[in-house]
């Protein structure tokens, strides 16, 4: 009876723990929807849940942000899946082909659905749904939620941008009254700059899913093919005139999608709009939001086996609370919430009904990938540089579990497809050179991520439609119609030492990556008096190439610390190898004495920022200084500028924007002058359009066939029909294509580079060539590589220039019309950068 008793109050107090699970309003003293959550809250709450019942819910820390906030992963399942989580997991890693051991993979397993919200910060009510959705799968009394959960393992992310969510949050608490104000005029509509959009340095994390140049971004995918799930679902909010936007998404679909993923997107898509039916919601599929450009949240899962999909709903940061539409309606935050929490529901139930095939096609998917690899190439041999080019691609290439090796023969005589001259060609196979075949599970990335000319079934896309990994690099690669097997693993140059030889003179290092930056950036914030060779020079049987650095004992012996100890320190933070030399006398070339060596000034930087500043451009070039060269650099806001001045700095960073002070004859003149009096600016993207309107020596170039308007004449051809309007603007259109561009590599700002250079062109400007001043980077006929660009802008770029510097007064000012550092994936254009920085005098 005693018994009996005890194992009756055990379930009453079991019974009565889940009956007490609180919803997001318990816990957090508010209807979801009628305020918005701080981070922190929602890390509570889901700390809360998985104390509450740790039987069903696992919770991760994955990571963290910049600013210190954590990163969470929620595992949701039933009591015998959480339990068994972890041979979950390697089981769906044995069925991508990924397995710890042998063992074969077992189909009858969950479905694993991945759910990441709020990857734009400005974009907050997914992350409130997040919470609703999380509580309905672990509310006892959701019967529903519970039968999903039999077949399913729920993985929910419920704020990947914690820092561009808070900034966004903390400010509209900050500014909304006592209700709400619908009037999109009001100040609650309008943020300031740069938005909650962004991360800490204003990079757009959804544009980063295969880069990985963000820490949030580095940590989520370590986890995420940690895992590799069967859906990914990314939550997002567009404009708050738009009705909600689900799959199927809209042409182009890359090549490599399925057919079974283009279809069971439609059954998703089905189920959803089943339920937007019942309760009268409008809605819109097949539009607008592609599946091409490979660093989305939808894109890169697609590319990985999974069903990924973005959902979109209207609101965005001028949602506020409640905003009145254009169409007289009045979206609130509620509306916004539940919107996507019936979406994320909707999704769970038909992947659970599902479930079977789900699991089963991805088994395929990934079997087909490493026997039937897609694509015209078996193997890609990309060939070691002198630099550190291939020491970031084979970075990459892991952080993306890629699997690549090193040509074990050296001087073996191949054929392939050239990527950078487009022909078929034989070249020799040399140590250090590596190898990608195909035949792995990951070949759909790898087609998408080396592939020399994408096929675009439709022409209007959202994104870029080039990043061929060969130019985005700068690395001499080779597609190859056969598998090579000759390979290793081990490293055939992997012995280095940083033990510096003696020396009674000094040291030299090449310049030839961002490598060599680095160790630059170190050593001159040590003091280092360091100078630059303007040509090329030979000691002993070690040639030299422009721009190799010297650093002599002559000069460098105040130091605080000897000068060994600051170039070893700093060789093996950068990875450089330096060269020890006995004298100053060359046996070719110029001495280390002669006026062809110069010395390199540790300059004082300053990068705009601010409300005219385009805040993505800007938070590239903050973080290429602040965590890549780990060299100073002072952010001004435009609206201080000239409170502050410039005389305490030696170079000006303006960033793509649109400038007033270009248009204030006062304010441009005082620039000018700042120049003339020993000034370097570096202008980037838009802006040097803007100094070509200013009267800057730099001028636009306007095609020689631009008319007017031939309708005047009689051409009714260019009557165009209404419905086609968006399709007539494409001939002018590129989204994002590669060009070849002609260097002058003997000019400091091309230093480290062949005599080209591969620019990812994302408008129409390409300017005249300067008669005072240096063209060091040209666009010539027939220098289109690859992406889509529309036929009038083709035929405008050719013959004029893209970068160049042009001397003033004892300044300079450096002209870099395209952006080097584009989403900081572009990496063979960091040196170009540097070199304007510290190489440019």
């Amino acid at each position: 009876m005693k018994r009996l008793i005890s194992c009756f109050l055990v379930c009453l107090i079991a019974i009565t723990s889940f009956a007490q699970l609180q919803s997001p309003e318990q816990f957090l003293g508010y209807k979801i929807g009628s305020r918005y959550t701080p981070h922190y809250k929602i890390v509570n709450y889901f700390n809360y849940l998985a104390k509450q019942l740790p039987d069903m819910m696992k919770l991760e820390q994955y990571g963290e942000t910049n600013e210190g906030r954590p990163l969470l992963l929620a595992f949701v399942s039933t009591k015998e899946n959480i339990a068994n989580l972890e041979n979950i997991r390697q089981n769906n890693l044995k069925l991508a082909g990924f397995g710890a051991d042998k063992s074969s993979a077992s189909e009858n397993a969950p479905a694993i659905i991945w759910m990441s919200y709020n990857v734009h910060g400005n974009e907050p009510s997914s992350s409130e749904a997040s919470m609703l959705t999380i509580y309905e799968l672990l509310n006892p009394s959701n019967t529903k939620t519970k039968t999903y959960l039999q077949n399913t393992v729920v993985v929910i992310d419920p704020c990947m941008n914690p820092d561009g969510r808070d900034r966004y949050v903390n400010w509209f608490n900050q500014v909304v009254g006592k209700k709400a104000n619908p009037n999109s005029a009001s100040r609650e509509h309008s943020e300031p700059w740069p938005g909650g959009r962004s991360n800490h340095y204003n990079f757009d994390l959804n544009r980063d899913w295969a880069w990985q140049t963000q820490i949030e971004s580095l940590q989520r995918m370590a986890k995420y093919n940690e895992w590799l799930p069967q859906i990914h679902v990314d939550f997002h909010e567009q404009s708050y005139n738009n009705p909600y936007y689900f799959a199927p998404a809209a042409e182009p679909f890359h090549e490599v999608i399925t057919e079974w993923q283009r279809n069971f997107q439609t059954t998703i898509g089905r189920n959803n709009a089943k339920y937007f039916d019942e309760n009268g919601w409008l809605y819109f599929t097949k539009e607008q939001f592609d599946l091409f450009y490979p660093s989305y949240g939808d894109t890169y899962p697609l590319y990985n086996g999974a069903i990924g999909m973005t959902y979109e709903q209207g609101g965005n940061s001028r949602g506020g609370l409640a905003v009145v539409t254009d169409a007289g309606d009045t979206l609130t935050l509620l509306d916004r919430v539940m919107h996507h929490f019936t979406t994320g529901i909707s999704t769970i139930e038909i992947a659970s009904q599902n479930a079977d095939k789900l699991v089963k096609e991805f088994h395929n998917y990934y079997n087909n990938a490493t026997n039937s690899p897609y694509g015209d190439f078996k193997s890609y041999v990309i060939k070691a540089d002198d630099g550190d080019r291939l020491d970031r691609l084979k970075k990459l290439l892991n952080h993306n579990k890629i699997l690549w090796s090193y040509l074990q023969v050296n001087n073996a005589q191949l054929n392939g497809l050239n990527y950078l001259s487009g022909k078929q060609e034989s070249f020799k196979a040399a140590i250090g050179d590596i190898v990608v075949n195909a035949n792995q599970p990951k070949s759909n990335l790898l087609k998408v991520l080396f592939e020399r000319v994408s096929k675009l079934s439709d022409s209007a896309t959202y994104d870029i439609t080039a990043w061929s990994l060969p130019f985005a690099y700068g690395l001499e690669t080779y597609g190859v119609k056969n598998y090579i097997t000759t390979t290793t693993k081990t490293n055939p140059d992997s012995i280095t030492t940083f033990a510096l030889p003696p020396t009674t003179y000094g040291y030299v290092v090449q310049w030839n990556g961002m490598s060599s930056a680095k160790f630059l950036a170190m050593v001159l914030q040590k003091g280092l008096k360091v100078r630059y060779a303007e040509r090329s020079f030979k000691i002993g049987s070690e040639d030299f190439d422009k721009g190799s650095l010297i650093l002599t004992k002559a000069g460098n012996n105040t130091l605080a610390q000897p000068l060994e100890q600051i170039i070893k320190s700093a060789a093996e933070q950068a990875n450089v190898r330096v060269y020890a030399v006995s004298s100053g006398l060359v046996d070719k070339g110029f001495d280390f004495g002669s006026d062809k060596v110069h010395v390199i000034k540790s300059p004082r930087v300053a990068l705009l920022a601010g409300k005219e500043v385009s805040s993505l451009n800007m938070g590239e070039i903050w973080h290429l200084f602040d965590q890549q060269l780990n060299y100073p650099v002072s952010l001004i806001n435009v609206s201080d500028l000239q409170r502050v001045g410039l005389n305490s700095f030696d170079v000006l960073i303006i960033p793509d924007g649109d400038y007033d002070f270009f248009n204030d004859k006062n304010a441009n003149d005082e620039l000018k002058n700042w120049v003339k009096r020993g000034g370097k600016i570096i202008a980037v993207d838009g802006t040097v359009m803007q100094m070509s309107k200013a009267d800057w020596g730099i001028k636009a170039k306007v095609a020689d066939d631009d008319k007017k308007d031939d309708l005047i004449k009689g051409d009714y051809s260019l009557l165009h029909r209404y419905e086609n309007r968006e399709r007539d603007v494409l001939v002018n259109s590129i989204p994002g294509s590669i060009f070849k561009v002609e260097l002058d590599n003997t000019h400091p700002l091309a230093f480290g580079y062949p005599d080209y250079y591969y620019t990812l062109k994302q408008d129409e400007n390409i300017y005249e060539f300067m008669k005072e001043g240096w063209n060091v980077g040209v666009l010539r006929k027939d220098n289109y590589i690859a992406g889509f660009t529309g036929s009038k802008t083709k035929e405008k770029l050719k013959d004029g220039l893209l970068f160049g510097v042009q001397e003033m007064g004892r300044g300079k000012v450096v002209y870099l019309a395209d952006n080097p550092l584009f989403r900081s994936f572009w990496e063979n254009g960091k040196l170009l950068f540097c070199n304007a920085v510290f190489m440019v005098d």
